[in-house]
C-alpha cells in the first residue's frame, strides 16, 4: 500500500515537471522575425557603479563604441570610495555623450543603490532606458539596436539576457547553468503572460513605466530588487516582452567561488520572498516537485520494480534534455547540455542549503 502511494506520487512528481518543461518551450519560438525593424528610439544607458574603477576602465568602451546613432550613457557613482568617479571623468572628456550623476556619501542614509538609480533615471534626457553593469559588456557592437527594437507603443518593457563568461572551473559550470535556467523561467513566464523578474545588466523600459508605478518606492526599504521587484510591480502581459536575439545578450564577470556565489544567491532567494504570491507558489512547485521526484525515484528505484520506475524516469530525462538543449543553443550555452543530471542533482543541494542558511539568518552580503 505504502509503495504504490509513493509510485502514484512519483508519477504526479513527474508528470509536473514535463509539464513544466512543455511551458519552458513558449520562449523558443520568440524570433526576431515577428518584429518589425524600426528607426533607431533615443535610449539613455543607465550604468550604477560603486567602487568599480576597473571595470568601468575594461568594459565601458565596448557600451560607448556601440553603432547606434542616439544614445547617451549615464554613468552614476554610487558613493564609490575608490576611483570611480575619476575614471568616469576621464571617459567624459573624450566622449560628448556621457553623462555623470554623483552620489555622496551624505546620502547614504537612503540605504541602497536604488536611491541612486532613481536619480540617474531623473537625469535620463530620453525616455527610453536600458540599464547593465559596470562588470559587464555587450557580446556584440549592436546591443542597443537589438534591445531596442523590443519597443512598440504597446511593450514598454524589455527583459534581455546577462550571460557569465565562461571559464573552466566547476562553479563557472553552476553559475552558468543556474543563469541559463533562470533566463528560460523568466523569459517562458513573460511569453506566457504573467513576467515575475528581470536581471538588471540587461533590462530596458520606458520612464513612464517607471513612474507610473512611483519608481521603486514599494520596496526601496528592500536592499535588493532594483530588477525583479520592479518588474513585480510594473510588468504585465500588454507592456512586457523578450529580447532573445544572440547581439542581445550581455557578458559579465561571474563569480570566482562557490562561497561568493553563495552569498549572491541568498540575496537573490531573499528577494523571491517578496514577489506576488502565484510567482511563488509556481516557482516553489517547481522546485519542490523536483526534489520530491528525486528522493521517490531513488527509493523507488530500491524498493519497486526498475523496469517500471525507469522508464518514466527515463522520459522525464529525455524531455529536460531536448528542452534545455534547445534552450542552451538558442541563449549560446551549448557545452551545459552534457552535464546536465550532475548540475541539476548539484542545484537542487546548492539552493536547497541556500534555503536552511536563509532561514537560519537573513543574508546581510550587500553590494
Amino acid at each position: 500500500m505504502i509503495l504504490s502511494v509513493l509510485f502514484y506520487s512519483f508519477v504526479v512528481f513527474t508528470a509536473i515537471q514535463i509539464i513544466y518543461y512543455f511551458v519552458f518551450t513558449s520562449f523558443l519560438f520568440d524570433t526576431n522575425k515577428d518584429k518589425k525593424k524600426s528607426l533607431e528610439t533615443p535610449i539613455s544607458v543607465i550604468i550604477c557603479a560603486k567602487n568599480e574603477a576597473k571595470n568601468l576602465q575594461e568594459f565601458l568602451p565596448s557600451i560607448l563604441n556601440q553603432k547606434y546613432n542616439d544614445f547617451e550613457v549615464v554613468l552614476i557613482n554610487d558613493a564609490s570610495s575608490d576611483e570611480t568617479l575619476e575614471v568616469m571623468k576621464s571617459f567624459e572628456k573624450k566622449y560628448n555623450n556621457i553623462k555623470i550623476i554623483n552620489v555622496e556619501n551624505i546620502e547614504a542614509f537612503w540605504g541602497n543603490k536604488k536611491y541612486a538609480l532613481t536619480l540617474g533615471i531623473k537625469a535620463a534626457k530620453n525616455d527610453h532606458l536600458l540599464f547593465t553593469d559596470a562588470d559587464c559588456k555587450p557580446v556584440s557592437k549592436h546591443w542597443i539596436y537589438e534591445m531596442t527594437q523590443n519597443f512598440n507603443k504597446d511593450k514598454t518593457i524589455v527583459l534581455g539576457y546577462g550571460k557569465y563568461k565562461k571559464e573552466k572551473s566547476l562553479v563557472n559550470l553552476f553559475v552558468r547553468f543556474e543563469t541559463l535556467l533562470t533566463a528560460i523561467q523568466y523569459f517562458s513566464y513573460a511569453k506566457m503572460g504573467s513576467p515575475y523578474m528581470a536581471v538588471g545588466r540587461n533590462l530596458a523600459y520606458n520612464r513612464q513605466a517607471f513612474f507610473n508605478v512611483k519608481g521603486f518606492i514599494n520596496h526601496m526599504h528592500i536592499k535588493s530588487g532594483d530588477d525583479d521587484l520592479f518588474i513585480q510591480d510594473a510588468a504585465n502581459k500588454e507592456n512586457t516582452t523578450i529580447a532573445t536575439s544572440k547581439d542581445s545578450f550581455t557578458e559579465s564577470l561571474p563569480p570566482k567561488s562557490f562561497a561568493q556565489w553563495f552569498r549572491q544567491k541568498r540575496r537573490h532567494i531573499s528577494t523571491a520572498n517578496h514577489y506576488k504570491f502565484k510567482h511563488k507558489f509556481f516557482l516553489g512547485l517547481f522546485f519542490i516537485s523536483k526534489v520530491f521526484l528525486y528522493i521517490l525515484a531513488i527509493t523507488l528505484f530500491f524498493f519497486y520494480p526498475w523496469k517500471i520506475v525507469l522508464p518514466i524516469f527515463l522520459t522525464y530525462y529525455l524531455i529536460q534534455f531536448i528542452v534545455i538543449g534547445l534552450s542552451s543553443k538558442k541563449l549560446e550555452e551549448p557545452t551545459i547540455t552534457y552535464l546536465l543530471p550532475f548540475l541539476e542533482i548539484g542545484l537542487l543541494i546548492f539552493h536547497f542549503s541556500i534555503f536552511i542558511t536563509n532561514l537560519a539568518s537573513k543574508p546581510n552580503h550587500w553590494k
